[in-house]
């Protein structure tokens, strides 16, 4: 958090939440920033709005100096943007399946949206593209083109040379944070995240973080959550999805204000945004949670490993190198099914080379359903035939509510301590 918030972000936390609020558990955070007024986060935010306005003109003019544009045009770029003017941002590699045009889809809509006298909205963009990347270069190309509108000059920005500098100041201003990946192409997607310490709040395809961290309450959601590959159909319903959110939701909850012209419902969302999202989408509670529950647990297994010079270590590396040399033999046998009115029995011949039963685990598998977890079901070594070279039986009973062929039986490596598939990958399955 401290490498992204703003001063008046670290204040404002300070001021609800205490010092220290990062270093400890995040229990108390939500309730804390809670009882902020809406008459403080209000002062917050526009505040940050218009430093970042203040930022951007500055860079802008800074840059348009660089490239030998007219003295008239600096001017112009230092008086550009309203700090009392939604400010959405957008900002990232330029590459396709980012889809950083899907907002240009439809220019005469976007510039309507852009213009509108009453709710006027800006747009702060930035980005590269790879230098071996045509396609990423082109749509910068086409957002510049038609930036260079005189019409749309006033209302957007595209300020060049993106780098940690640029991405800090606009995470700490803007009002939304706009994320239009192609689903399920977004690796996670931390710049939506960075912008919730200081109360941005975010517009996005449900994909990577955004996926899990939707609720209506802290923000607005792009798409239906499923995939629809690179479909051009499919990207003309989105771009029509976003302005309409924009144009519906987005824009008239910022632009009604109470008698003191606080926008009581956009502060109420963007509370609940740093109260819920804020503590749980953090570098703090990772890297807490990994040492809770990966790295400690994982010391005390290699302490227990390396106890008494190694006894329980070089066990498991002989138990290892028996199975290396022995699993390629195995295989299955005859797999017989009864069914009756509520359970399936399966039987399964399993031909083990003479490893031991105890070195290995028997179990059927089914996918799961409409997402849900797979089912595994242990089956159990019930005896060994005399008259059959290391032919082993296994059964077990599954519930008939599923198809009995939804079920594959699979041989799973099995010694005390050791974590299968990670340490040790060979799993057969029947065919």
């Amino acid at each position: 958090m401290p490498t992204w918030d703003s001063a008046p972000s670290d204040d404002l936390w300070t001021e609800a939440c205490g010092q220290d609020r990062w270093m400890g558990t995040k229990e108390a955070l939500d309730q804390n920033i809670r009882r902020l007024s809406d008459d403080r986060l209000w002062q917050f935010r526009t505040a940050a709005t218009r430093s970042l306005v203040e930022y951007a003109r500055e860079r802008l003019s800074r840059q348009l100096t660089a490239s030998g544009a007219s003295p008239g045009e600096v001017d112009l770029a230092k008086q550009l943007f309203d700090p009392g003017t939604l400010t959405l941002g957008f900002a990232r590699r330029f590459a396709t399946y980012k889809r950083p045009n899907l907002l240009l889809r439809n220019p005469e809509r976007l510039l309507r949206l852009l213009t509108n006298p009453e709710r006027p909205v800006q747009l702060i963009i930035a980005g590269k593209a790879h230098p071996a990347d045509q396609a990423g270069q082109a749509l910068i190309r086409e957002w510049i083109n038609f930036i260079r509108q005189p019409e749309t000059r006033p209302h957007i920005v595209f300020l060049s040379d993106y780098d940690m500098l640029l991405t800090e100041h606009l995470v700490q201003g803007v009002d939304v944070w706009i994320n239009t990946p192609r689903r399920p192409w977004e690796a996670s997607g931390t710049s939506g995240m960075k912008v919730l310490v200081n109360g941005g709040i975010n517009l996005s395809e449900l994909d990577g973080w955004w996926a899990e961290a939707y609720t209506p309450e802290v923000g607005w959601a792009l798409g239906d959550g499923q995939e629809h590959g690179d479909d051009p159909a499919w990207d003309a319903v989105e771009a029509d999805a976003l302005y309409d959110l924009l144009e519906q939701q987005v824009i008239p909850e910022f632009y009604a204000r109470d008698e003191s012209g606080i926008p009581t419902t956009w502060v109420k969302r963007m509370r609940e945004s740093m109260a819920r999202l804020t503590p749980r989408f953090s570098a703090d509670r990772t890297v807490r949670e990994y040492t809770e529950q990966h790295y400690i647990s994982a010391a005390a297994i290699y302490r227990k490993r390396a106890a008494d010079k190694g006894a329980i270590g070089r066990q498991m590396v002989d138990w290892q190198y028996s199975l290396e040399q022995k699993w390629a033999a195995l295989h299955f046998g005859e797999v017989r099914v009864a069914t009756d009115a509520a359970w399936h029995i399966f039987e399964v011949e399993v031909y083990l080379n003479d490893l031991d039963p105890n070195e290995v685990q028997v179990e059927l598998y089914a996918d799961g359903v409409n997402g849900g977890a797979p089912l595994r079901e242990k089956m159990n070594h019930s005896e060994q035939l005399a008259d059959a070279a290391g032919c082993h039986i296994y059964r077990a009973t599954v519930s008939s509510t599923r198809l009995a062929t939804d079920y594959t039986a699979r041989i799973i490596p099995h010694c005390a301590g050791v974590a299968v598939p990670l340490e040790v990958d060979s799993i057969l399955w029947q065919r």
